[in-house]
């Protein structure tokens, strides 16, 4: 088999498994890459905000512009800008393909979108990054759903979909139900941390 080095590498230098594929190669070297990857070295406050920063973005595998304005939509949403900003990517397509248990990974999630298996209260979307709102539902295209990796989720191999999605598994079918909460976002992030960040 091979290695997915550059996610196993990734995940070893932002101290998370981002696929489930890596998390062996990640719980046998739990230390950052290169050859100072096993000395313990104090971080800065700064360095410590950058990489959380970057861990919430390997996460949901979006670009720094696209983190950036979800940021700006928390910052102006009146809540607590840490939360609103984990719940604004959680309604991204791609990351609710995920959560929904069609897709292994967020990487297999965007592919899925890209390629237009998902459809969007009956409408073909390609953008994963196109935002649902409660009472928007997703499905896989009925011609898509006889490929390999939807028999596959279809069967339920992927993890449990959380409260806040109402999932059909075996038609590939889920609706938003409302906003999640923190809690049940399974995202590893001090997302206080992404705020000071981006407040500094």
């Amino acid at each position: 088999m091979n290695t997915p080095r550059p996610k196993v590498r990734l995940s070893r230098a932002l101290g998370i498994p981002l696929t489930p594929k890596c998390v062996q190669y990640f719980e046998r070297r739990p230390y950052p890459p290169g050859e100072h990857g096993r000395k313990r070295r104090k971080d800065s406050d700064y360095s410590t905000r950058l990489k959380e920063k970057q861990r919430l973005r390997a996460q949901y595998d979006i670009s720094e512009t696209q983190l950036r304005a979800a940021f700006d939509r928390a910052k102006r949403s009146g809540g607590k800008t840490g939360e609103a900003l984990i719940q604004d990517l959680e309604s991204r397509l791609d990351a609710t393909v995920l959560r929904a248990g069609f897709a292994r990974t967020i990487y297999q999630a965007r592919q899925f979108v890209t390629h237009q298996h998902v459809l969007v209260n009956g409408t073909r979307v390609d953008r994963p990054s196109y935002r649902l709102e409660p009472g928007d539902f997703i499905q896989v295209a009925e011609k898509s759903k006889k490929k390999d990796p939807f028999l596959v989720a279809a069967s339920g191999a992927h993890a449990e979909a959380p409260k806040y999605l109402e999932v059909r598994l075996a038609d590939l079918v889920a609706r938003v139900e409302r906003t999640p909460g923190r809690d049940e976002v399974p995202v590893i992030c001090e997302e206080q941390l992404v705020v000071e960040y981006y407040s500094r």
